[in-house]
């Protein structure tokens, strides 16, 4: 009999956003490889009886629902191994609409405030919760989504790619800050990746209009923008996701990955 490579059966992983786009390809490729997942996100019905599917409704930048959800998964299961600080919302918004005819794409407190509220401060309520019990069991794992633009910066993006800088730099400080209590907090940033169902036709007339583009232009040849000459697999970031959590990442600490197909610098 071979040993799973990974030898992640044990590991208890919350996700959260786990019910949809890129959450949803980690939770499922986590479960394959047999870890216990709790998914955390507003869209769900709690279930914890079924622990093959279990799930919590959560809104994550309410300190006091985040906590209980932790303590949820805790009393039913015992533990928390790992956190994947997942969910987020990006909404394209220009600094200043310069033509005027799109005014709602201008960057304005509702949209920049959604957008920080849940990309910034749910998952620092998410990632306290999750360490204040994995320093009590000593140790655990705490995975960033973060993401290409957080790094390079990106037109019509600004607040979005603010947001993920900010967790670029949660995950370093964080790192340092819990590494003598044996936890790692890595990160993560995608960059252009297939489509998913988040990927609405508001969403691609909102980033099309910050382009100076019409949505079906949007597409393009990606051997031109990307090395390896396409768009990235959810599955691939699924994958850096698994390995991440698992032991054999043991020594990795306070650093992002990109995970872009050669086109960021990291």
């Amino acid at each position: 009999m071979v040993d799973s490579w990974l030898d992640i059966e044990s590991k208890v992983v919350a996700v959260t956003g786990g019910n949809s786009g890129i959450g949803a390809a980690i939770t499922k490729r986590l479960r394959d490889q047999g870890a216990t997942v709790v998914v955390l996100d507003i869209s769900v019905e709690t279930a914890m009886e079924d622990l093959e599917q279990a799930r919590i409704q959560v809104d994550i930048t309410n300190v006091a629902e985040m906590n209980a959800a932790v303590s949820l998964i805790v009393d039913q299961i015992g533990r928390l191994d790992v956190l994947v600080n997942n969910a987020g919302i990006n909404l394209p918004r220009l600094l200043v609409d310069i033509s005027g005819e799109h005014p709602e794409y201008e960057l304005d407190a509702m949209s920049y405030s959604k957008m920080f509220d849940i990309n910034v401060k749910g998952a620092l309520f998410a990632a306290q919760a999750a360490s204040r019990q994995m320093v009590s069991q000593g140790g655990g794992v705490i995975i960033n989504i973060s993401s290409e633009a957080g790094m390079e910066g990106s037109v019509g993006q600004s607040a979005y790619a603010a947001t993920k800088g900010a967790l670029n730099s949660f995950t370093r400080s964080w790192g340092k800050e819990l590494a003598p209590h044996n936890i790692r907090v890595v990160g993560v940033a995608p960059g252009i990746n297939e489509p998913t169902g988040l990927t609405s036709p508001e969403y691609n007339a909102a980033l099309a209009y910050t382009r100076g583009l019409k949505p079906d232009q949007l597409s393009t040849d990606y051997k031109k923008v990307i090395p390896l000459g396409r768009p990235g697999k959810l599955s691939e970031i699924a994958d850096l996701v698994v390995y991440l959590a698992s032991d054999r990442a043991s020594y990795v600490a306070a650093t992002t990955y990109a995970i872009t197909g050669g086109k960021s610098r990291g």
